[in-house]
């Protein structure tokens, strides 16, 4: 399959302002979620992404009636005709596992198989497995198919041995509906948990402890369609202001919660960039080369492996030397091959990375091996010497929306060329 690519010319410095879309992984869970009510519910500020075209995709194999007006998508989930997806458009993402909560809860039945996503590394279904099979459910595995069914959803204590978010939100959306309360200790405790809480109530669902590590679920019998307007994309905004940064630009980034990206901020900071908070927007200014910092990916609300790779572009080009410990994913420096044609100094050992800033990065033919890695190749070549051609850009198309025109806007210079 041919892909687009980016040809983009460096040292171009960016300056004015740039708006934050609806957060992409805040978006599946809610698409999910629409699927336990009858009747129409409505989304705001939804993003044109791929992931989110996969996800309507999969609600309507379902029998949901979906139409977009604006920024507004409307999801009918009335009548829903099927419980099982077809593989092949389980394969083209991993958040698909999303209706597998929705679908017991309300049809007490599913067959979905084994999803696809990003290569970074496994993501292991075996917590969403484990916490539904509490409540009740019946699993059977077999030939990369997951067969799952109930007669009733009983509320139970779940606790999850690492702090999954897509098995967090799958418990979730299984157990508002069940009989009795559920506890699920060790919950995973992003924003994107505590949006998908406000829509679930919003729905006349009683769930209450999202962004703490215990949540507790009273069952209700029916939900209702409700309204919800999406939290924004702390992960594009944090590359937003790396971009900001990398470019020595000064950028203003709207639709930002800043409580949500503390620890990017904390160490964009202590690296020396100038960062402002207003109440939904942040300044990023930079002067000057940036100082190295080391880093350790953690689960929220530490810093985020989505922003790893981010980091490493502009650290590459930072003074002196800076260490990354990876403890998420395992195979999550794939862009690292692809830095080092710009001129990066980079050693690997085991999960962690060690890098040796360079005066400036230089344009090379990269490409991007998945979403995240192709954000970072991206920035590289922002602020690298001369043009850089940037293959794949598919990858990135997944988790930003409009970026061309949005960093057009800002005075990057780059085209798309579509192949």
């Amino acid at each position: 399959m041919a892909m687009d690519r980016y040809v983009i010319t460096g040292k171009q410095r960016l300056e004015g302002t740039i708006r934050v879309s609806g957060a992409k992984n805040s978006s599946l869970p809610l698409l999910a979620a629409t699927l336990l009510a009858e009747g129409t519910s409505a989304l705001l500020e939804i993003p044109a992404l791929a992931d989110i075209t996969h996800m309507i995709e999969v609600l309507e194999h379902l029998g949901c009636g979906v139409r977009r007006q604006d920024e507004t998508l409307l999801i009918n989930a009335g009548a829903l005709e099927s419980w099982d997806v077809d593989e092949g458009l389980m394969r083209q993402m991993r958040a698909s596992n999303l209706i597998l909560g929705p679908l017991l809860a309300r049809h007490g039945r599913v067959k979905i198989s084994r999803p696809g996503g990003c290569a970074i590394g496994s993501r292991p279904m075996d917590q969403h497995i484990k916490g539904l099979q509490q409540l009740g459910v019946k699993v059977k595995e077999k030939h990369g198919y997951i067969e799952a069914w109930t007669d009733q959803l009983r509320g139970a204590d779940v606790y999850l041995d690492v702090p999954s978010v897509g098995a967090t939100e799958n418990i979730m959306m299984a157990a508002v509906l069940s009989k009795g309360i559920t506890v699920i200790r060790n919950a995973a405790r992003e924003p994107e948990i505590v949006d998908l809480q406000n829509f679930l109530n919003k729905m006349g669902a009683k769930v209450r402890g999202a962004g703490m590590d215990v949540l507790r679920i009273d069952g209700v019998d029916v939900l209702h369609p409700a309204e919800h307007t999406v939290i924004s994309d702390r992960i594009e905004a944090g590359t937003h202001m790396i971009a900001a940064v990398m470019t020595e630009g000064d950028v203003v980034i709207e639709n930002v919660v800043p409580e949500h990206l503390e620890p990017v901020i904390a160490k964009l900071r202590q690296a020396g960039a100038n960062i402002t908070l207003l109440d939904d927007s942040v300044r990023v200014q930079q002067r000057g080369r940036i100082k190295g910092v080391d880093i350790k990916t953690m689960p929220y609300p530490g810093f985020p492996t989505d922003m790893q790779p981010q980091f490493m572009a502009m650290l590459s080009c930072a003074e002196g030397t800076s260490i990354i410990t990876e403890t998420i994913f395992e195979n999550r420096f794939q862009h690292v091959d692809e830095l080092r044609r710009m001129g990066a100094q980079i050693t690997i050992e085991g999960r962690t990375a060690v890098i040796r800033g360079v005066e400036t990065l230089e344009g090379a033919f990269v490409e991007a091996t998945d979403l995240r890695a192709g954000a970072a190749l991206f920035l590289a070549a922002l602020a690298a010497e001369e043009a850089t051609v940037l293959e794949k850009v598919d990858y990135i198309d997944r988790g930003y929306e409009n970026l061309e025109e949005k960093y057009r806007r800002l005075g990057a210079r780059l085209r798309r060329v579509i192949q």
